[in-house]
């Protein structure tokens, strides 16, 4: 058991070794537009990246960030950074790195425990490659049992909402603030609602995507059924799978 390594330390581990062999295959590159994620296995990506912009390795790197925490730490770091609708952008990029709260066998995800994910999902769909993150707990069997749903939700609609999620059956809770008073507010000036599956259920993540930016009042939901990410995983052993 000595030779284990932390959960922070895979979050790490994947970010590094993914970094270097996307740089290997040449998928990062000199000159590229890359959405960098948001989260505590994102910002190990984010520094490593910065190391290669640092040494000369990687040159006229244009990030997208999809928060204002992944701003910050590029600022910190040196990454250039514009906006998706930038004109160095256009409303594309080639690359975009992120984590996962969840990840089922066929790749669908659940996102958005940084409370990010409006924007993380327009810039994933965005990208011509996407590629996911994380440690092994990540993976799971079927999404939303253990670790809730978040939708972006307007304040004036989150009673009318309830009402219409009362039809799947599910738990719902308005998300508290950390070291603040009341809801958590992201960084669009809403809500985030987390809802939770009863247990066994089995659930249709493409459709539920669907259905649940349906509800007036939904922004965003935290499903990313959409864009088949390419995924590295890191496990306690010190290993790191892609599949």
């Amino acid at each position: 058991m000595s030779n284990m390594i932390s959960v922070e330390e895979q979050k790490v581990l994947v970010a590094q070794t993914a970094i270097d062999k996307l740089i290997a295959e040449g998928l990062i590159h000199s000159g590229m537009k890359i959405g960098l994620g948001t989260g505590s296995t994102a910002m190990p990506a984010v520094k490593h990246l910065a190391h290669y912009i640092a040494k000369g390795t990687l040159k006229d790197i244009a990030a997208v960030p999809t928060s204002f925490q992944t701003s910050i730490a590029c600022e910190e770091f040196n990454i250039p950074i514009f906006s998706l609708s930038s004109g160095r952008i256009n409303g594309a990029l080639d690359l975009t790195i992120d984590g996962a709260d969840e990840i089922d066998p066929k790749k669908n995800l659940i996102k958005g425990g940084g409370a990010a994910l409006l924007k993380e999902k327009i810039i994933a769909y965005n990208s011509k490659v996407f590629v996911v993150i994380g440690d092994e707990s990540k993976r799971v069997k079927t999404l939303g049992i253990n670790f809730p749903i978040p939708i972006e939700i307007v304040s004036e609609a989150r009673l009318s909402i309830m009402k219409k999620l009362e039809m799947y059956g599910v738990s719902m809770i308005i998300r508290d603030g950390i070291r603040k008073k009341g809801p958590v507010i992201t960084d669009n000036g809403n809500f985030i609602m987390d809802i939770k599956w009863p247990a066994g259920e089995k659930i249709n993540p493409a459709q539920l995507e669907r259905e649940l930016n349906a509800i007036p009042g939904i922004i965003e939901n935290g499903f990313f059924t959409q864009k088949t990410p390419r995924v590295f995983l890191s496990r306690a052993t010190g290993i790191v799978e892609e599949f």
